[in-house]
């Protein structure tokens, strides 16, 4: 995921996206209130499950490392494959 995230077109893509949320959220009373709510409740779905699968994530560790091995490898090949995955989405 940190990988991912660190593609300069995804980040950018992810800039514009809480932007234009982030306006949207300050221009529109109504939907502030409702996306405050909507934030509160995801928070707290996230801490519950968070908690949850702690444990089976320790156990399941070491192939959780394989796997994010390979999957950064092949991100790696795509980045290759596809430049443009390295450039801002205002260049894109």
């Amino acid at each position: 995921v940190k990988d991912m995230a660190s593609l300069s077109l995804l980040s950018s893509a992810c800039e514009v996206v809480s932007a234009a949320y982030t306006c949207t959220k300050e221009s529109h009373p109504c939907l502030r209130s409702m996306c405050d709510a909507a934030e509160r409740g995801v928070q707290s779905v996230t801490e519950a499950t968070a908690s949850c699968v702690r444990p089976v994530l320790a156990t399941l560790e070491p192939h959780v490392a394989a796997a994010s091995e390979c999957a950064s490898k092949g991100l790696d090949k795509l980045g290759e494959k596809l430049p443009l995955l390295q450039k801002p989405v205002e260049q894109v």
